[in-house]
Order: structure tokens, then sequence, then C-alpha cells
């Protein structure tokens, strides 16, 4: 004869957090406990009879009947689990599972079941699972391969289908080792990649270049952003992408060997014109010396120029990312290398005081150009520049006044794309685009307009972030 639960098997399991029920091979209940009150909003005794896989989803059913099956006709002793959704007293769906076993006793005249609400598990799980296929959607469209890692890098969580192609390596060789990649790195370059993966699990953004790929003799440059996820103080994901820089690398080594080519032999052959006109000033013919000195101030022009050249080919070569700096103490220093070439020049600077802002070291060497250019230019006796810097919401101001000829509109029209460079017109000096491209990679703007008297020359620089507020 068949026992059934008593008393205090029902007291026990009543205070259970999951769903014990007692089925027959059918599936229908024998027992239920008082969870199913909790979870499903049933009560217990009213689900006794009823088949239990009559009452979960369609799509759901089929499968969870044959796990059932499987377990209870194993002759050994199984466990499984699985998931289904169930329908609640109100007629919702609720996630369930459920763990079968066929070990049992004769004497309950059926099979324990084990259930837990596992609704938001499943819903986390299936908003992972779009965000993930969304982004895998995305990541095949795209030539820059995105990874995210665990925080501790023994995790690879995510890799685009890019990878295989810029590092020489396949996806399958990465899943089975998360630190496979660093085989592809330059051996050269491995420590540095090492470092910029431990500031990432401290909780640094990282930005970093280096070669990759052996099986193209790591002729393959890269540029890599990364940025730790941190949740309640601790990095739990890790996630960047990487960009192939090869062309680029390859641009800038082409450049910097002719620009080196040019400026030596720039400087070889202007120093020896600079002799001979300076031999033919002091040679006593006034007209041959007037000439002379023409030929020398336009020799000297020239290597100016080929300075200001080479300031901007080491500005748009070098990496190099906004800083704070100290937007009086730039502008002061800027006027005491300026005093330099034109002590009787007079550059009033008006500031509220200490001023801090985003942008390039180079932006000092912008600020002499603008000083010099309006110093030299000045057609008045006494030669000054005023200078104010203030600040205006989130930006900060640079304004320098003069009282020059105005810069022609053409000048700054190209500098700032409203107005193509052709053979016919182009720029008259580098001054200006070494300006305007300080102020750009700073991420700042810069606009010209014309004084009562002359120029009005305004930096827009982004306001440094106030950690104290």
């Amino acid at each position: 004869m068949r026992r059934s639960l008593d008393s205090s098997d029902q007291s026990l399991l009543a205070y259970t957090q999951d769903k014990v029920s007692l089925v027959d091979e059918s599936g229908e209940f024998r027992y239920v406990n008082e969870a199913a009150g909790r979870i499903l909003g049933y009560d217990p005794e009213t689900l006794v009879g009823e088949n239990a896989f009559e009452l979960m989803h369609p799509d759901d059913r089929e499968a969870c009947r044959d796990c059932f099956d499987r377990v209870i006709t194993s002759d050994e002793p199984t466990t499984e689990t699985t998931r289904y959704r169930f329908r609640a007293a109100d007629d919702s769906w609720v996630w369930m599972e459920s763990r079968f076993s066929n070990i049992t006793d004769d004497d309950l005249g059926g099979y324990v079941v084990s259930s837990r609400d596992v609704t938001e598990t499943v819903r986390a799980e299936q908003k992972r699972d779009t965000a993930e296929s969304r982004l895998q959607e995305i990541a095949t469209t795209i030539s820059d391969p995105v990874w995210m890692y665990s925080g501790d890098w023994t995790e690879l969580l995510f890799i685009s289908p890019a990878y295989e192609e810029i590092y020489g390596q396949s996806i399958e060789t990465l899943r089975e080792d998360p630190l496979a990649f660093l085989d592809t790195v330059h051996p050269d370059d491995v420590p540095c990649v090492e470092d910029a993966m431990g500031r990432m699990a401290e909780g640094e953004s990282v930005n970093v270049e280096y070669r990759v790929n052996a099986e193209a003799d790591y002729d393959t440059y890269v540029w890599v952003q990364g940025e730790p996820i941190v949740e309640d103080g601790e990095v739990h994901r890790i996630v960047g992408f990487t960009r192939d820089i090869t062309d680029r690398h390859r641009r800038e080594r082409q450049l910097t060997v002719m620009d080196n080519l040019l400026r030596h032999n720039l400087r070889n052959d202007l120093s020896v014109i600079l002799g001979k006109a300076n031999q033919i000033e002091q040679s006593g013919d006034e007209e041959m010396a007037g000439h002379a000195a023409i030929i020398r101030q336009f020799g000297t022009d020239l290597l100016a120029t080929a300075e200001k050249q080479r300031a901007i080919i080491d500005l748009l070569t070098g990496i190099q990312r906004p800083g704070t700096i100290d937007v009086a103490e730039t502008a002061e220093q800027a006027a005491r290398n300026v005093s330099e070439r034109y002590p009787a020049a007079a550059v009033r600077i008006s500031t509220p005081g200490s001023i801090e802002a985003q942008g390039l070291a180079e932006l000092q060497a912008a600020f002499v150009e603008l000083l010099e250019n309006a110093l030299e230019h000045t057609e008045s006796g006494d030669s000054a520049v005023d200078v104010e810097i203030r600040v205006e919401g989130d930006d900060v101001l640079v304004r320098f006044t003069d009282d020059c000829p105005p810069i022609p509109d053409e000048e700054y029209r190209v500098l700032t794309g409203e107005k193509e460079m052709t053979e016919v017109y182009h720029s008259t000096g580098l001054g200006l685009w070494l300006v305007y491209w300080a102020v750009d990679l700073s991420g700042g703007q810069v606009t010209f307009s014309r004084a009562a008297d002359g120029n009005e020359i305004t930096i827009q620089l982004p306001r440094a972030a106030d950690d104290s507020m």
C-alpha cells in the first residue's frame, strides 16, 4: 500500500522557497507544497489531480515531456533539469526551472519534482542575448575589431570577425586561450601591451599603438582604445576596439623622411645663400648691398617658414591627447618669448587669474605665432597686442586684438574650409595653419573678425572639469 506525505513532511516542505510537487508517470499532481501559491498564485489543493504538462506553454510542452520520460524510464539513477513556461493563476506565463529525478520511494506513488521561478533570470538572459545579437550584427559591418573581456582578462566575452584579418589569428584560437592575441604582438611591443592591460584592469582608460601579425612580419600597426566598465568600484568588464593604422603610419614615415631631407637640404643651401649675401653686403657696393639685403631677408623668412613647417609636422604626426593647461600662464609665457624678439613691443594680458582649459601644449606656439604676426605687421610706431582671457559657460575664450592691417578673408576662409586652396590661390604662410591645427586638435575653435583698427582673433577652448564640484 502506498503512503501519502504525512503532516510532518508537509510542514517541512511548506517552508521551502521552491515549488515541490509529487507527480505520477502521466504528469498528474499528487501533491503540491505552499510555494505554488507564492510563485504561481494557486491554492495548492486546486492543482492536485491536474496534469502538469497541460498547464505548460504549448511551445515548451513536448520538450519538457520528453525530458521527464527520459528520466523516469532510465535504468540508471538519473537527474535532469529543464526550463519551461507554466500558466499562473492569473493566466500569465512564469518561467520555471524543474529538476526531474527517477530516484523515488515506491510508497510515495510518484516522482518528486523541485521547481523554482527563473523568470527574471530568463528575461535578463534574453535581454543580454538580444544585445549580443545586435552587437554582432553591427560588428560584422565594420572593419575595426570590437572586443570585450572580463575584468581580469581571463575570459573573452566578445570578439568581432575583423580580428582574424588584422591579427592573423583565428577567433577559435583566441576563444580557447583569451590571451593568445599576445602571441601576435611584436616581441618588442609586448611589455607595452601588458602594461596597458594592467592599467585597464585597475580602472584606467587606455590609448596605445603597437605592431601585430607575425604572418605579415609584424608590419601591421594598430591603434587600440580600451575602456574598463566599473561597477561598485570593481572592474567587471573591459571593452574596446582596434583600428588598423598601417597606412597612416606609412604616410607618417614617408612624411618624416621627406621632411628631414627637405629641412636638411634647405637649411644647408640657405646657409650658403645667406653667407654669400652677407659677403656681398660688406663688399662696399651700395647697389649690390641693397640687393643682397633683400636676398638675406627672404632667405631668413624662408628658414623661419621651414621651422614652422617642422612644428606643424610634429603636431600632426605625434600621438597626443589634450590635457589640462593654465591658459593665463600659457599666454604669459608666450609673451615672454616674443619680448626677446620685440623688446619694445607691449603685450597686454587681461585675465581674472589662473584659468584652466583642455588643450595641447602646442597652444603656446600658437599664441606666440599670433603675437609675432601682429607685431610684425603693425603700422604704428608703438607695437602692442591686447590679449583678453575669460570664461564663458563651459568654454575659455582667448581674444587677441591688434591694430594691424586686416587679415585677408581668403587667408582664414581657407583655414576653416570655406574656400578651397587651389594653384591659383594658396595661403601665404604656415603660421595661421599652425594656430588652426593646434586649436582644432585641442578640441577648440578659432574665429577671425575685424576690430575697429585691426584684427580680432578669438580662440575658444573647452574649460577643464572642476574636480571640486
